[in-house]
C-alpha cells in the first residue's frame, strides 16, 4: 500500500478512511511508511491519521519532546480535529503521545504505546550513527529489529543520509536529549485513559522491564508481549499488533446508551 501525503497550512501527513480518528506517531528515524501495516488494516473502519514530525527540521530551539507535542496540538487545530482522538506512538511518538495526553486529557480517548520512551530508552545502541560510516549506520539501524534483516537498504540510506547533514543531526541529538530529560515516572499515574503496551520481547532499546514499569505506573493498562519481535512490533509483526490492536479497540468503545421504552 502506497500511503499518499497531503498537506495543509504547512503540515504534511497521511489521512485515510472515515470515522473514528486513530493518530498514529513515529519515533525518531521512524517514517510515515512504518504504520503502513496498520493503515492498510484500520482505514477500513476508521479515520488513520499520520503527521509527518518536523524532527529534521522544526527550528533548533523547539527541537524537543515539547515542542513535538506543540506541533501534535497545532496540526490537529490545523485539520480541524475537535473530537478525542486514539494515539498510537512508536519510541520516541509514544513519549510524544503520553505528554500530548498528560497536556490534553479531554483531547485523547484511549493510547497504545509501542517501544515508547519516556521512562529509558538505548536510542541507536548507545550511540549516535558515525558520520560517513554506511556499516556502522547499518548495524544501528538493525539494532532496532530481532530479525536485523528487516533494516532494508532503503531505512539504512535513509538513516544515513540523514547523520549527513549536520543541521539534521543537530536536532536528532536535541530531541533525544529532550527525550531523556523529560522523563514521565513521576506522571504517568495521572493517565485515566484506557492503555494498551505493546511489546517486543527483544526489545533492546526499551527493553521488556521498561513495559513493566509503563504498566505498573498507568492504571489499569493492558500489557501485551510479542516474542521474535524488537521495537517496532507493527513493523516485524503486523499482523499479531494489529489483532491486539483491534481487541483493544473494540473492548474499549463506547456502548451507546439503551434507549428508554
Amino acid at each position: 500500500m502506497e500511503l499518499q501525503i497531503k498537506e495543509r497550512n504547512g503540515f504534511n501527513y497521511v489521512d485515510e478512511g472515515a470515522g473514528e480518528v486513530l493518530l498514529l506517531l513515529h519515533g525518531l528515524f521512524g517514517a510515515l511508511s512504518n504504520w503502513e501495516d496498520v493503515v492498510r488494516e484500520f482505514s477500513p473502519d476508521y479515520r488513520v491519521i499520520i503527521p509527518l514530525l518536523p524532527i529534521y527540521d522544526m527550528p533548533l530551539t523547539k527541537a524537543g519532546v515539547p515542542g513535538l507535542m506543540n506541533y501534535v496540538e497545532d496540526f490537529l487545530v490545523a485539520i480541524q480535529q475537535t473530537e478525542p482522538v486514539t494515539l498510537l506512538g512508536n519510541s520516541l511518538g509514544g513519549h510524544v503521545a503520553l505528554v500530548y495526553a498528560l497536556h490534553n486529557p479531554a483531547r485523547v480517548r484511549r493510547l497504545v504505546l509501542t517501544g515508547s520512551s519516556g521512562l529509558f530508552e538505548d536510542s541507536m545502541g548507545g550511540s549516535f550513527p558515525k558520520r560517513g560510516n554506511y556499516a556502522f549506520v547499518q548495524e544501528r539501524v538493525g539494532y532496532t529489529f530481532y530479525d536485523p534483516t528487516l533494516a532494508t537498504k532503503d531505512l539504512v540510506d535513509e538513516v544515513f543520509d540523514v547523520t549527513n547533514s549536520n543541521a539534521k543531526c543537530l536536532r536528532i541529538i536535541s530531541i533525544a536529549r529532550s527525550a531523556q530529560r523529560h522523563n514521565l515516572s513521576k506522571d504517568l499515574t495521572r493517565i485515566s485513559v484506557p492503555t494498551l503496551l505493546v511489546w517486543g520481547l527483544n526489545d533492546t532499546i526499551t527493553p521488556p522491564p521498561v513495559a513493566h514499569e509503563f504498566h505498573r505506573l498507568i492504571a489499569g493498562s493492558e500489557l501485551r508481549f510479542l516474542d521474535h519481535c524488537g521495537h517496532a512490533p507493527m513493523m516485524e509483526r503486523p499482523r499479531e499488533f494489529n489483532a491486539y490492536l483491534r481487541q483493544f479497540l473494540h473492548r474499549t468503545t463506547r456502548q451507546p446508551a439503551p434507549v428508554a421504552a
